[in-house]
C-alpha cells in the first residue's frame, strides 16, 4: 500500500541514534510528560517558564572536570541514548558529560511553544542552572543537531566548541543546489512529513497503531534506511520500542514526536548555509561528523555543507552509516578532535570522490 510505504519512509528517514523513551502531549506547556502514577527517578531542573528538564551525568564529577559537554539527543531518543566513549577516556581527559531529555521527551516537560530559539534557550538555561560555567561544549546527534545549529546562531559566545554528529539536512534551506537535491526522494518525503503531521496526524496515528493490517516495526532492519554497519547495530542493540505499534499507541508519545518533526523540518528563522564564522579568532571550533555510507543523510549533502562553510572542520567515517554514536572509536575521536584538536587521518574526507 502506498500509504504504508510513505509511513515507513517517513519514520526511517528521520533518523534516530539512541534509546527511545516515552514523550507526551503538547497541550499544556508545564504538564509532566510522565503519567502521574510513575515516579520520576532522574534529577531535574526547573526552567524560568516553569517547565522541568531531566538529565543524567557521566564522566568525572563536574567540580573537578576540565571539559563540560552537553549532549543533545536525536529523534525518538532520550538522555538514555548511547554515546560509546569509554569511561577510561572520560577520566583521562577530565570530561563531564551532561545528557538531557529535550522538551517533550522522557522525563522532561513539553514546550507547546517549541522553536529553534527555544531549543537553544533550554540548553543555555540548563547550563546556567547546573553551573557549567560561562562556556561549555555541545554535541548534537542526528535530529538533535537542529538545537546545536540554533546554539551556533543564537548563543555562539557561550560555546567552547560544537560537534554535529550525522546532522540532518533541512531541504527548505534555500541555498541547497537544485542539481544536488532534485532526484533525492528525501526532499519530497520531507514535504510529506510536514503535511501529514500538520493535517493528517490522526490518520497517521491510527495507521501506525491499528491491528487490521499488522506490520513489523518501521525501523526493523530495513536496508533502505540503514547500511550493513547500521543493521549490525540494530541487530545487537536493544531498544527502539518507541517505533513499534505498542510504543506509538500512547498518543502523547506520538504527538511529542510530531512536534519535534514540525520544528526540525519546517521553515527556519535562519539558513545555516549562510552563517559566517562566529569564531574568527579560533576561540572555538565547530565540527561535522558524517558516515560515508549513511542512507538517512547522504554524504553528498554533508560535503556540500562543509564546502559552503569552510570554517567548519569536516570529518568522514568510512564504511559507517548513521549510527556513529554506537562506535567507541568514533565517539572517542569526536571528543579528542573537539577538545584537543586531534584529527586522525582515517577520518579525513576524500572529497575527490565527490
Amino acid at each position: 500500500m502506498v500509504f504504508k510505504k510513505l509511513v515507513l519512509m517517513m519514520m526511517g528517514c528521520l533518523g534516530c541514534a539512541g534509546q527511545p523513551t516515552e514523550p507526551s502531549t503538547e497541550k499544556n506547556e508545564s504538564k509532566s510528560l510522565i503519567d502521574e502514577s510513575v515516579v520520576i527517578t532522574s534529577p531535574r531542573v526547573k526552567l524560568g517558564d516553569g517547565r522541568y528538564l531531566a538529565y543524567r551525568e557521566r564522566g568525572v564529577p563536574k567540580n573537578i572536570s576540565k571539559y563540560r559537554i552537553i549532549i543533545v539527543h536525536g529523534f525518538g531518543s532520550s538522555k538514555e541514548m548511547s554515546f560509546m566513549a569509554s569511561d577510561e577516556l572520560l577520566d583521562e581527559l577530565g570530561i563531564y558529560l551532561l545528557i538531557f531529555d529535550r522538551a517533550g521527551y522522557g522525563e522532561s516537560d513539553i514546550n507547546s511553544k517549541r522553536s529553534l530559539k527555544s531549543e537553544a534557550s533550554d540548553i543555555e538555561e540548563l547550563a546556567d542552572l547546573l553551573e557549567l560555567g560561562s562556556r561549555f561544549y555541545v554535541i548534537g546527534v542526528s535530529l538533535g543537531c537542529y538545537p546545536a545549529w540554533s546554539c551556533i546562531k543564537h548563543i555562539p559566545g557561550r560555546l567552547a566548541g560544537v560537534a554535529l554528529v550525522v546532522p540532518f539536512v533541512n531541504y527548505k534551506w534555500r541555498t541547497l543546489p537544485k542539481d544536488l537535491v532534485k532526484n533525492d526522494y528525501r526532499k519530497q518525503l520531507s514535504r510529506w512529513v510536514i503535511w501529514i503531521t500538520c493535517y493528517a496526524r490522526g490518520i497517521l496515528h491510527w495507521w501506525l497503531t491499528q491491528k487490521v493490517f499488522p506490520s513489523a516495526s518501521v525501523l526493523d532492519g530495513n536496508p533502505q534506511f540503514f547500511c550493513e554497519r547500521d543493521l549490525e547495530v540494530l541487530k545487537n542493540t536493544p531498544g527502539y520500542q518507541l517505533f513499534t505499534q505498542d510504543g506509538l499507541k500512547d498518543r502523547s508519545v506520538f504527538d511529542s514526536l510530531c512536534s519535534d518533526i514540525i520544528v526540525a523540518f519546517g521553515k527556519w528563522d535562519f539558513n545555516p548555509l549562510e552563517l559566517t564564522d562566529p569564531y574568527p579568532q579560533n576561540e572555538s571550533s565547530v565540527h561535522i561528523w558524517q558516515g560515508v555510507k549513511d542512507k538517512v543523510v547522504p554524504v553528498q549533502l554533508q560535503r556540500h555543507v562543509s564546502q559552503r562553510l569552510p570554517w567548519i572542520r569536516y570529518h568522514e567515517v568510512p564504511d559507517c552509516g548513521h549510527l556513529l554514536v554506537y562506535d567507541t572509536a568514533v565517539c572517542e575521536a569526536v571528543l579528542t578532535s573537539l577538545l584537543l584538536g586531534e584529527d586522525p587521518p582515517i577520518y579525513k574526507p576524500k572529497l575527490a570522490d565527490h
